[in-house]
């Protein structure tokens, strides 16, 4: 297995989780602002936060890290949180602070402008934005067709040395969720074991997994759509080696989502209220089309050119509530080394 920089199981003490965001241990948020906790990169919604603030008035004090390190957190943390809103990568670290009772009930009549599908069964949380799973596969060394179909012929002989991915990445511990979760524990766990035994290259995050392929440093790297669509809109669709590959049906070609869940102590605060309303309002839904290339989940906003319809990427058989079991997926990397 090749080296790796950094990658680290979900962060479990307090002290660790706080040098991690640098948050600050009083409890109390500051007045006059509205503390987030945001599991994405700041580049990505940094200029969003910003709007938001500009209309509405509300200052935001914005923490930023990694999905899994800020659910540690607010598990750790508690009732005790000065966080009022948690922006999350995926859906299965919402799921798992539903699960221990930190989350507020979003209004029905925000909750309901989701589709069911997109968003949480009992409205703990709000699905935001959209992303599928793909292989990115090297253009120039092979064609669609030789790439496969299914993340299971991944752990064959033929692709040893050649599949990049980051395994401390929320997104890349939701798919194996979902694996765990469609094709059962064992099989998950076979397949993890395959693949850390088929010399993968360990990345520390999605653009890095996407540069790999782009350089041809490896045929096929797994990572979110919308990091070779913004790398796309950069340099030329036509200067991109890497391509990619969706997998409708497939485990390895989910589509999960972004969401925000107001946290339990701000249940009633106005604030938290109004910046997760944005998060799903028009003008937020087509930044995140324009910006980051993610499916909308508001009715109405059309999808980024270039990208199959989220309908025909559904997979049936996964109800997003069931990824919150990630902290089970996160053994089983870390039984095989791979976090």
């Amino acid at each position: 297995m090749r080296a790796h920089r950094g990658i680290a199981l979900a962060t479990t003490g307090l002290a660790a989780a706080l040098a991690l965001t640098g948050c600050a241990t009083d409890p109390a948020a500051e007045e006059g602002t509205l503390t987030v906790y945001i599991g994405r990169d700041e580049a990505l919604v940094g200029p969003l936060i910003e709007r938001f603030e500009e209309e509405t008035g509300i200052d935001v004090e914005a923490r930023y890290a990694a999905t899994p390190e800020l659910a540690a957190l607010l598990l750790e943390e508690g009732d005790r949180t000065p966080a009022q809103v948690f922006l999350s990568q995926d859906a299965g670290a919402l799921g798992a602070l539903a699960d221990a009772g930190l989350e507020a009930t979003i209004p029905a009549e925000l909750a309901d402008l989701i589709p069911d599908g997109f968003t949480s069964q009992d409205d703990s949380w709000i699905g935001v934005t959209g992303r599928a799973r793909v292989i990115a596969y090297d253009g120039e060394q092979l064609a669609e067709a030789d790439v496969p179909d299914t993340v299971d012929a991944l752990t064959g002989e033929e692709w040893k040395g050649e599949v990049a991915f980051a395994p401390g990445n929320a997104s890349f511990q939701a798919f194996v969720t979902a694996l765990r979760v469609l094709e059962g524990e064992d099989a998950a766990a076979e397949w993890v074991a395959g693949m850390a035994a088929n010399d993968p290259e360990l990345t520390e995050n999605n653009l890095a997994t996407l540069d790999l392929v782009n350089n041809g440093q490896v045929q096929l790297g797994l990572i979110n759509h919308y990091y070779w669509f913004r790398q796309a809109a950069e340099v030329g669709a036509d200067n991109m080696r890497a391509q990619l590959k969706f997998l409708p049906g497939d485990p390895g070609g989910i589509v999960n989502v972004t969401g925000a869940a107001i946290l339990k102590n701000a249940a009633d605060d106005p604030e938290a209220r109004a910046f997760v309303e944005f998060l799903v309002s028009e003008e937020a839904q087509r930044y995140f089309v324009e910006e980051t290339f993610e499916y909308p989940l508001l009715p109405g906003i059309d999808a980024p050119e270039g990208l199959p319809a989220l309908e025909s990427l559904v997979n049936p058989g996964l109800d997003l509530s069931d990824l919150e079991s990630v902290g089970e997926s996160q053994r089983l990397l870390a039984d095989n080394g791979l976090i």
